[in-house]
C-alpha cells in the first residue's frame, strides 16, 4: 500500500475513501483495493477531505452506494466519476 490516496474495501465498491489529508482538484490518485490487493487510479474532479468518499463511477440519481461491498445508502444528485460523494448527493434510504 505504498504511495496510497484512496481505499477502495471491496472491488464491487462504486466509492473509495481519500485516506491522505485532502485531495485537490484534478489530482492524479493512486487506489489500493483492499479485497484483491489491486490498484487503480483516478483523477479528483474536486477537493475531498481525508475519510470523505470519492465516485469511482459516475452515478446518476436514484443508484445506490455500494462501500464495502454493501449498500450504504443513494444518490440524490448525479455524481461524475472523481467527485466528492457526501451528504450534499448521497442519502441514506431509511428516511
Amino acid at each position: 500500500m505504498v504511495n496510497t490516496d484512496i481505499i477502495i474495501h471491496d472491488k464491487k465498491d462504486n466509492v473509495g475513501v481519500v485516506v491522505i489529508e485532502k485531495i485537490t482538484p484534478n489530482q492524479d490518485c493512486d487506489c489500493w483495493i483492499m479485497e484483491n490487493d489491486d490498484s487503480t487510479k483516478i483523477q479528483s474532479k474536486n477537493e475531498i477531505p481525508l475519510g470523505h468518499k470519492i465516485a469511482m463511477t459516475d452515478l446518476n440519481e436514484g443508484d445506490t452506494i455500494i462501500k464495502y461491498g454493501h449498500d450504504i445508502g443513494k444518490v440524490v444528485k448525479s455524481i461524475k466519476k472523481g467527485e466528492h460523494v457526501h451528504v450534499h448527493n448521497v442519502k441514506t434510504k431509511k428516511w
